[in-house]
């Protein structure tokens, strides 16, 4: 490039380009912070819209996300591995991404924030099912496999699923920005308004919703009456249909009700908040008698604690038990009947007798014995821990101080209180971690707009390639630290 004979050329040119180099690394053309500076206001905003914009239009099908992605974006993976013309709903799919676009819009005014959020809220409307809610993903190359509400097929999958929190979480995110929108976008309005009658609809005379629904239920076959125990149940999986059980597993219920309580919150609709006190009046129903005053994770229609999946027995669980007492302790929050309170101490005390050594639970403890249960790599109920299949926690960890410590608090705070605590706000403030935090996404965005991260993606059901990958759980996190700290910034 330059004249090789010249020593103070050659002098001028090795200080001068060491000169841009180091102004490179220090400003960045690419918009990065030094390490030791605190980040400007405009390079976070910078990033943040380069990195929606990648996200939205290089990323998304139609608006609309999974979970992970290669690098080069060939490879696509919701839970399981997806085609190009998928797109997932549970989180942290389509409405959990909808959702951190939507905040980062409130806190921060970005307009392509709130116009990717309102994208993701179409591919949602989109995959509605006739039955209301949503499936596990949406499929916009096959439509016709599913009884859309858009489309109005009559035949293929019409099964709202609440597992998971997949129907609960779209409905949310709809309603929020429904919200944000003044109820002024029809498309997504009557989206919400759709979703919200059908739940109505789907929950049962005892106040429980199903794992799963295409039809309503019909009241007169399911009679409200109080958890017991049955009177011998088999010990081999029965291979049954669990679908329509009064379904706990997975917080199902929990999340039904929490969504019908902020429907109430914003729209102002008494049925959706007695609605999500029915839920919690399922609750006291479920509680088992002495000796195990706790819960099962799905019942059936004679509410006794009954089979679901072949590692799912009719048992008193320590894992979705402990879920339990915290949304009775939300239902207090929101009503301020201390009948959701009464069923907790004496759960406490018995889960406390069951613990395991190491402040653990077991996930099953046999009815009316209460030995823990486990299964064997070949799926057979047995007392042993020993050789466990991998894939599920049948042992879990014990959050039961923290628990009862809440339950006291609880206990004695004001209504006023207890009114904050509803939907708690707080204002991003100022500290090291979120400049460090805000500094490191901003370091780590690449020329494109795109977090990379190590990792492995899904090629099949049970196969997996190491890689890297374009994760939306990454992209979530830097997107809310960005946002705080821009928000932050201005205070």
């Amino acid at each position: 490039m330059f004249d090789n004979t010249e020593k103070a050329n050659r002098f001028g040119c090795r200080f001068g380009c060491w000169m841009l180099v180091l102004l490179f690394l220090m400003t960045g053309q690419s918009g990065r912070a030094a390490a030791a500076d605190e980040p400007t206001l405009e390079q976070a905003r910078a990033a943040m819209k380069k990195a929606i914009l990648f996200f939205q239009n290089e990323v998304s099908t139609k608006g609309g996300y999974l979970y992970a992605y290669s690098e080069d974006l060939s490879l696509r993976q919701g839970e399981e591995a997806a085609t190009k013309y998928q797109i997932w709903v549970e989180p942290p799919g389509t409405p959990a991404v909808g959702e951190a676009m939507l905040k980062a819009y409130q806190k921060t005014g970005e307009p392509v924030a709130i116009e990717a959020a309102k994208k993701a809220a179409y591919a949602l409307v989109a995959g509605q099912l006739q039955s209301g809610g949503w499936a596990s993903l949406i499929d916009f190359e096959e439509p016709l496999k599913y009884q859309y509400r858009k489309s109005g097929m009559t035949r293929g999958r019409n099964r709202t699923t609440f597992d998971d929190n997949k129907s609960q979480s779209a409905l949310r995110f709809l309603m929020l920005i429904d919200q944000e929108l003044d109820f002024q976008d029809k498309q997504i309005h009557e989206a919400v308004v759709y979703a919200q009658d059908s739940f109505l609809k789907a929950q049962y005379p005892n106040g429980a919703w199903p794992q799963q629904y295409s039809r309503f239920p019909d009241p007169e076959k399911y009679p409200v009456i109080k958890a017991s125990y049955p009177e011998k149940w088999s010990r081999t999986y029965p291979k049954q249909d669990y679908s329509k059980y009064y379904t706990f597993n997975d917080n199902t219920i929990a999340d039904m009700i929490e969504v019908m309580f902020l429907a109430h919150h914003i729209y102002r609709e008494d049925r959706f908040r007695q609605a999500g006190i029915k839920g919690g009046e399922f609750i006291l129903l479920a509680q088992m008698p002495e000796p195990q005053p706790a819960w099962a994770q799905q019942y059936n229609m004679k509410m006794h604690p009954a089979w679901a999946r072949k590692f799912e027995p009719p048992a008193i669980t320590g894992g979705e038990s402990q879920g339990i007492l915290k949304i009775l302790m939300r239902l207090y929050i929101h009503t301020g009947e201390k009948k959701f309170l009464d069923p907790i101490p004496r759960a406490i005390r018995y889960l406390r007798s069951s613990e395991l050594p190491g402040k653990k639970l077991a996930r099953f403890y046999e009815l009316k014995t209460n030995k823990p249960l486990y299964f064997d790599l070949d799926y057979n109920l047995t007392y042993s821990p020993d050789n466990m299949p991998t894939h599920y926690s049948f042992i879990v960890g014990s959050n039961l101080d923290s628990l009862e410590r809440r339950y006291h608090s609880l206990s004695r705070i004001s209504s006023q209180m207890r009114e904050r605590l509803r939907y708690p706000h707080s204002e991003p403030r100022m500290s090291s971690s979120l400049r460090a935090r805000a500094l490191s996404a901003i370091n780590t965005l690449d020329e494109r707009g795109a977090w990379v991260t190590q990792g492995k993606i899904r090629t099949g059901r049970s196969s997996y390639r190491k890689t890297r990958v374009i994760e939306t759980r990454t992209f979530m996190k830097n997107l809310n630290s960005l946002a705080d700290y821009i928000a932050a910034s201005r205070r």
